[in-house]
């Protein structure tokens, strides 16, 4: 059965920084796609067919069989098999080994352990901010040193190590990388979890309360394996949050009637922070599924071997689901979005990245009342190109007048 609509690539380019492109938005809910090697897959962009598939065993997330929908230097370099390790690209029962091998450290109640933590890099790095003055760009000097402190915490990696995370991971984003340079970035990282390795086993590492460390020492995974998967944790643990963090601030930037609705207690801020995560949605274009068998879903046939993009930024503004979609409204309860996924791949970092967008943000309009955009909100840089989205600069200000007038504002 098809759509009844030729396969079209799939649309990057944004008209605005908050809304998803809008090609995407005016298809079907389920519609065909053309992949830049030439395969012919699928978008899923409504709400209940993305939902559905999340939840749907005879899709596959194993990377051997997803086709990359953006970015031709990737496209035509099919990956082989996830490496010990690297669950996100594994299917039961090798990624219920490993989630159920990771649960207790990232569940809520090691997350509620690690909230002084959270809340002393969150107070420190906002010190930082203020002795290095206005204006400054909030995604170097705020947004991603939080979130890559907070998950070396976790993890139990140096905080020294935090700006060969940043800068592997940055290149691992952009889905124009070669694949040359990707490969360099993965060595990047896992070189410096291998180090972490051989200096626990030396005695010589952090506290013993770390997620490696813990994974040391129970001997249930191989050197290979514990590369792999303390890799995968700094890489995806900390960009998604630093991403939200800075696209956060700038859409409440944007809109000060809702950046007043923010509530200054960050144990109120729950559903404020989640009415951020369905509007701002930053997983675009790399949630993916392939058909292990042929689906009928959406009233559609997906066949068997198929590969379809969730496009999470537009399910997440089905008007069928949520009134009112492009409208940001920290009121509105956004219970059920999809920015974090759905079903056994749900993100495994949920509870901390909520915490922490929770602190974080509560904590820069506390100390900063008055911060403001420090340039035009049409010339902040969107990642547009990313798995990720978000922006590359932030240009705040704050304080006198003074300080817009030396960014040439």
């Amino acid at each position: 059965m098809s759509d009844g609509r030729k396969a079209q690539p799939l649309e990057t380019d944004r008209t605005t920084p908050f809304d998803p492109p809008a090609e995407l938005r005016n298809r079907p809910p389920l519609s065909r796609l053309a992949y830049p090697d030439g395969h012919v897959g699928w978008v899923a962009t409504g709400y209940t067919v993305t939902r559905a598939i999340l939840a749907d065993p005879r899709f596959s997330t194993r990377r051997e069989l997803l086709h990359q929908p953006v970015g031709r230097e990737r496209a035509h370099q099919r990956p082989p098999p996830a490496e010990p390790g690297i669950f996100p690209h594994m299917d039961p029962p090798d990624h219920t080994r490993y989630r159920r091998l990771l649960g207790r450290h990232f569940g809520a109640r090691r997350v509620a352990e690690l909230t002084p933590a959270i809340r002393r890099y969150t107070a420190r790095t906002l010190d930082e901010m203020a002795d290095g003055g206005s204006p400054a760009d909030l995604v170097t000097s705020f947004a991603m040193p939080v979130a890559a402190l907070v998950i070396c915490e976790l993890l139990g990696v140096p905080a020294g190590d935090r700006h060969v995370i940043q800068a592997a991971t940055s290149v691992m984003n952009d889905l124009d990388s070669t694949p040359e340079q990707t490969a360099g970035a993965v060595l990047s990282i896992t070189g410096t979890v291998r180090g972490l390795l051989a200096r626990l086993r030396a005695g010589t590492g952090p506290p013993d309360d770390g997620v490696l460390a813990h994974a040391v020492a129970s001997g249930d995974l191989s050197d290979d394996e514990l590369t792999n998967l303390g890799m995968v944790l700094l890489a995806t643990g900390h960009l998604p949050t630093s991403s939200m963090l800075a696209l956060g601030t700038f859409a409440l930037l944007t809109d000060p009637d809702q950046r007043a609705r923010l509530p200054a207690d960050p144990e109120l801020a729950g559903p404020a922070v989640e009415e951020l995560l369905r509007y701002l949605s930053i997983l675009q274009f790399d949630v993916r599924r392939t058909a292990l068998a042929d689906v009928e879903i959406g009233g559609q046939v997906i066949a068997a071997g198929e590969t379809v993009v969730l496009a999470l930024p537009v399910a997440n503004r089905d008007p069928a689901h949520f009134p009112g979609q492009d409208r940001l409204d920290l009121d509105r309860s956004a219970a059920g979005h999809l920015a974090f996924g759905h079903g056994i791949h749900q993100c495994l970092g949920q509870h901390l990245a909520r915490a922490e967008l929770r602190i974080a943000l509560t904590a820069l309009f506390e100390r900063f009342p008055d911060l403001r955009l420090a340039v035009p909100a049409a010339e902040v840089p969107t990642r547009d190109r990313m798995a990720v989205y978000g922006v590359d600069r932030l240009p705040v200000a704050w304080g006198t007048a003074q300080a817009d007038r030396s960014s040439g504002r």
